[in-house]
Parts: structure tokens; C-alpha cells; sequence
């Protein structure tokens, strides 16, 4: 039997690339997204809720949504947040879903809390090179954009930027091209398991300090 999954979702390309592979995997059903947030948005992604809630329609699929108070949180606090989250979202599930790349930690931490609870942890894209993912994630047809840099690691002026093969050609030595050491974020419009793209505008830029985002809203035509 298929095994049912639940896939955290950013909004971003990592786990719209885990999704995708999901979906062609023969080894799962695809149950549910499930997305923290703050303030009214995806942290680091500075992604709104509302444009999350378009994706998460687009896919045709449940999006369970888990506030928290602050974006980073004791880890005890933001356990318990995700775990309810999931268990009073009436989805029945056995295995929660990553889009984590390095084998950094992140692993054996998101299996101390999520598998007493009797769920699989599944990382599709766990420990693969980072070149090889981000011509996957341009070749499958994913679309996104960066809206997050963090100019103490890239400069501003990729902010905005379509990820293409072109940015990658340009990204500085030493940065990840998937951004995983921090370097920058993305907001995903369109990709194979979208019924359409995502139409959105900028509403704001915020240039202030370390971090500088890009804010997108839904267009007029989606709202």
C-alpha cells in the first residue's frame, strides 16, 4: 500500500521539487501541505498567506496552516505547534515529508519529534548535490523567483531574479546554487503539479538591514 505523506510546504522551490517527486513516486499519496507561519507569512520566504493558500489550490491538495508566535521560537514550542497542527488537521497520515538538502543535523533533529508520533520522516532530496537539484528543479519546470537575500551572503541585486540556468551561471563563488547555506529564497508561481501559474505583483520591497525581500501579492485577477 501506498504510504500517505504529508509534505512541509515553504512556498519555495525545495519543496515544490520534493513535491513533484512525490507525486511521480508510486511509494506514496500525497495527503496534505502543511506550512508555518508568522505574522501572516512564511518566515525567510516573506511568502503570504494568501498566496500560499493559491498554491496549495493549485496542486489541488489540503494546506494545513500552523501559526507560531515568533519566527524562531524554542524548539519545544515549535514541535508541539507542528504536531498538533497535523494531528488536529482530520488528515490521516503515515510519513511527513522534507525538502532539507544538506546533512547538517536537520535530519536527525526532524526525526526526534516526528517519528514518536508514529510518522515516517522522508527526505527526497537528503544529502544530493545542490548543482544537480537546481537544474532538476529548473528542467522539471519549476518557476520561481528569489524574494529573499541575505546581502551578508549574496547581493541585492540577484533579489527579484528569475531562477534560471543564467542566475546560476552568475551566482559568486562559494554560493550554494540552492541556496542553502542561507544565500536567498524563493516563492514558487508555477510547476508541473500546478493546474495553472500563479499570477502575483510586487507590493513591497524592503531593503533594510541584513535581509532585503521582495513582497509579492496575488494579482487583481486571482483575488
Amino acid at each position: 500500500m501506498k504510504k500517505r505523506v504529508i509534505v512541509s510546504w515553504s512556498s519555495g522551490k525545495d519543496s515544490a521539487l520534493t513535491l513533484c517527486r512525490l507525486l511521480a513516486d508510486d511509494n506514496y499519496e500525497v495527503v496534505g501541505l502543511y506550512t508555518t507561519f508568522v505574522n501572516g507569512e512564511v518566515p525567510f520566504q516573506a511568502t503570504p498567506i494568501e498566496i500560499v493558500r493559491a498554491q496549495a489550490a493549485q496542486v489541488g491538495l489540503p494546506l494545513v496552516l500552523i501559526e507560531l508566535d515568533e519566527v524562531f521560537p524554542p524548539n519545544s514550542v515549535y514541535e508541539t505547534a507542528v504536531i498538533d497542527g497535523i494531528r488536529n488537521s482530520g488528515l490521516a497520515l503515515d510519513a511527513v515529508a522534507f525538502g532539507d538538502m544538506f546533512c547538517n543535523g536537520i535530519e536527525q533533529y526532524r526525526r526526534s519529534y516526528i517519528e514518536p508520533q508514529g510518522w515516517e520522516c522522508v527526505f527526497p532530496l537528503l544529502g544530493q548535490s545542490s548543482t544537480l537539484l537546481a537544474k532538476e528543479i529548473i528542467e522539471t519546470g519549476i518557476i520561481t523567483q528569489i524574494t529573499t537575500v541575505d546581502t551578508s551572503q549574496l547581493d541585492s541585486v540577484f533579489l527579484g531574479r528569475f531562477y534560471e540556468h543564467q542566475l546560476l551561471g552568475e551566482l559568486p563563488n562559494g554560493c550554494d546554487p540552492c541556496g542553502e547555506d542561507g544565500e536567498f529564497h524563493t516563492l514558487v508561481t508555477d510547476a508541473p503539479c500546478f493546474s495553472r501559474s500563479i499570477p502575483v505583483k510586487i507590493d513591497t520591497i524592503i531593503n533594510k538591514g541584513r535581509f532585503h525581500h521582495q513582497i509579492y501579492r496575488l494579482s487583481e485577477q486571482e483575488i
